[in-house]
């Protein structure tokens, strides 16, 4: 099934939501800070805000239409919206969540359709439950078979764990996964998280301010972001300001030193860029000598996951403070430890083919 959303709405607060996308197969993924327009996105599809202009088609199906007049009620147009907060009706149990919207069914199909929900989410022994008596995971189970009850055409997903701590993170994760793998409609995923979406969706749609700074496979987005912006809204945190120096080099402004690049300049160069675990860092003399972008460096701090190490690197000169440094690269502990007791400057290399430039 394909979901065709080609909306606007502006609101008086002055911000302007503008977005025009299409939702078909695996899982389309929608990106954004905070207050970039993703709820009210899916608010939209789900007649729960009505756009000003635009058009918005389901399995060819008009669901709105501001020119025809179209504006089909929330309850019939067939897609199920998962909140992040879940909604369920407390006075409400279990099984009578998941059934409130499919109580129009003759009585078997209702309680087939239940019972089926129920054993593939995990839910059994919960049915006479209410919802205070739930743990956050098994709410969001609930929640969940509720909107996939009534058998829509579209499955709105809006930041699905953002409540859940991280055990149940995972948990619930495998389990909508599985959920989706059945499902044979549209779905749309919303959240900030980058890791998650890049699991669950094929194609991105990147949302700053309400408009779309790009869409495309995931893999592209991430392996060349088309600005300075989207850059940083999936996950880079190395930038510096930077300027041609000759074919296939640049400058490197804010790190001080000159790198040769694989990608071809932009004709109005803004930023170049490299994502933390792409950094190379060991001590000095352990590497190729002769590799490309290979400078000296200095650690200003360093922070410890359970798994990985963020290291703060100043480039060609001690750092004089845990402030001052250009880079940061991202490194297993088992790499940490080959090289963290051994004098300093140790190496670090930023590989031509991993940086990318961006446009001012």
């Amino acid at each position: 099934m394909n979901l065709d959303v080609h909306i606007e709405k502006k609101f008086p607060s002055g911000f302007r939501l503008e977005v025009a996308f299409r939702a078909s197969g695996a899982p389309l993924g929608i990106l954004g800070p905070s207050g970039a327009g993703k709820s009210l996105t899916l608010r939209a599809i789900a007649g729960l805000e009505r756009p000003d202009r635009g058009r918005i088609v389901l399995d060819g199906r008009v669901l709105f239409d501001s020119a025809a007049g179209i504006d089909c009620p929330s309850r019939d147009r067939r897609v199920g919206l998962l909140f992040q907060n879940y909604a369920l009706f407390p006075h409400l149990t279990v099984a009578q969540n998941i059934g409130f919207g499919i109580s129009a069914l003759p009585d078997d199909e209702r309680d087939r359709r239940v019972a089926g929900h129920i054993a593939s989410l995990h839910l059994s022994g919960l049915e006479a439950r209410h919802p205070a008596a739930l743990s956050g995971g098994q709410q969001q189970r609930v929640a969940l078979a509720r909107a996939l009850a009534p058998e829509p055409h579209a499955l709105l997903l809006d930041e699905p764990f953002s409540a859940l701590d991280t055990h149940l993170r995972g948990e619930i994760e495998r389990e909508l996964r599985e959920a989706l793998a059945r499902y044979r409609g549209a779905a749309i995923f919303v959240g900030h998280n980058l890791e998650e979406a890049y699991r669950f969706c094929g194609e991105l749609v990147v949302l700053a301010d309400g408009q779309i700074a790009a869409a495309g496979p995931k893999e592209e987005l991430f392996r060349r972001p088309p600005n300075f912006a989207v850059a940083r809204l999936t996950g880079c945190k190395n930038f510096a300001a930077a300027r041609p120096a000759a074919a296939g080099v640049i400058d490197a402004i804010d790190w001080g030193c000159r790198l040769r690049v694989a990608q071809a300049a932009p004709a109005t160069l803004g930023h170049v860029a490299i994502r933390a675990h792409h950094v190379r860092v060991d001590a000095a003399g352990a590497a190729d000598r002769a590799a490309e972008n290979a400078f000296p460096c200095w650690l200003a701090a360093a922070t410890e996951a359970p798994f990985r190490v963020t290291l703060y690197l100043r480039l060609n000169a001690p750092a004089s403070s845990s402030t001052d440094f250009h880079v940061q690269a991202e490194i297993s502990k088992d790499q940490w430890e080959k090289f963290k007791d051994l004098p300093q400057p140790w190496r670090v290399e930023l590989s031509p083919e991993r940086l990318f430039l961006l446009p001012d």
